[in-house]
């Protein structure tokens, strides 16, 4: 993709962000009063749901004057966001800094490195709540170096779901949508679909999901009761809260390929899991949730799904 040379005109790629197609899930899920949809996340710029957040935040911090040549957005990311705010920021000329875990898979790390990010290591321990720790300390030394995106506390990262995803959603679903199912990490596509949807017809309601245990496999989640919470999270929002068991998600994943066609990350299974569970306990109703991207940047996790699972 061509640099643009005026990063100040970001509306150039307002089009390859968002606008992703809806799937309604045909087999692994089949009742003609309850339909399932999910958002395909991944067929955007950046390749995942975090492309509409990282966009936004780019966006309005070069508006506020606080993203401008000579300046570096740093930002946490356990990959996704990452990879987002690296390939936006190659199509504008924006450097970016991304402090993730040291054990974030090679195919992120690869991506991060195409697209010219500059990355800082911190401990596979720590998870995402250290490298955010590491990010506000570079922040707080070099203040003229760099513009702190901070997605985990930036009002940005959720306005672009209630501003662009939900939407979406009421268009592609005509209106008929009654229940939509999201797991929690930022908590800003919770957030920003709670709210919107809830102003267009209240009678919607929010399910947001996370992990059984602290200790889990789903990338990007957060188990509130042990991580660092969001700012930007409001309990108050979601209808309902779900736990998911990482180890079902994980086969999830291979039933979605073989039933439905599509090749998902386990976070994107574990929605589709909560979403079933939700549809299970109505009558009838239009139930939406977030695939938040492809099964590209999981080969690991294909090998032992694909190698280790029994037909």
């Amino acid at each position: 993709m061509q640099v643009l040379k005026d990063i100040s005109d970001t509306s150039k790629l307002a089009s390859v962000v968002g606008n992703t197609p809806l799937y309604q899930i045909n087999r692994i899920y089949d009742n003609p009063l309850v339909s399932i949809y999910a958002k395909l996340e991944w067929m955007q710029l950046g390749g995942s749901v975090k492309s509409r957040p990282a966009f936004k935040i780019i966006d309005q911090a070069v508006k506020a004057g606080l993203l401008h040549p000579g300046k570096t957005l740093l930002d946490a990311s356990s990959g996704n966001t990452a990879i987002s705010y690296a390939a936006i920021g190659a199509a504008l000329g924006i450097e970016v800094t991304i402090c993730l875990p040291e054990n974030a898979s090679r195919e992120r790390i690869n991506m991060l490195k195409a697209h010219g990010a500059e990355l800082v290591f911190t401990s596979m321990f720590g998870g995402t709540d250290e490298a955010q720790v590491k990010a506000k300390e570079l922040a707080t030394q070099n203040p003229d170096q760099y513009y702190y995106a901070d997605q985990y506390n930036n009002e940005n990262n959720w306005k672009a779901h209630y501003d662009h995803t939900a939407e979406e959603i009421i268009q592609q679903t005509n209106g008929t949508v009654s229940h939509v199912v999201v797991g929690l990490g930022t908590s800003g596509t919770a957030m920003g679909l709670g709210r919107k949807l809830k102003q267009y017809n209240p009678k919607i309601e929010l399910i947001t999901l996370q992990p059984d245990v602290a200790l889990h496999n789903l990338e990007g989640w957060k188990h509130m009761e042990t991580a660092m919470v969001p700012g930007i999270y409001d309990p108050h929002i979601a209808d309902g809260n779900m736990e998911i068991d990482s180890s079902e998600a994980l086969l999830m994943v291979k039933e979605i390929a073989r039933k439905e066609g599509l090749l998902v990350s386990p976070s994107s299974a574990a929605n589709l899991l909560g979403a079933i569970k939700v549809a299970e306990q109505i009558a009838s109703g239009t139930v939406v949730t977030i695939f938040p991207d492809s099964a590209e940047k999981y080969s690991e996790v294909l090998e032992t799904v694909f190698n280790e699972t029994k037909d």
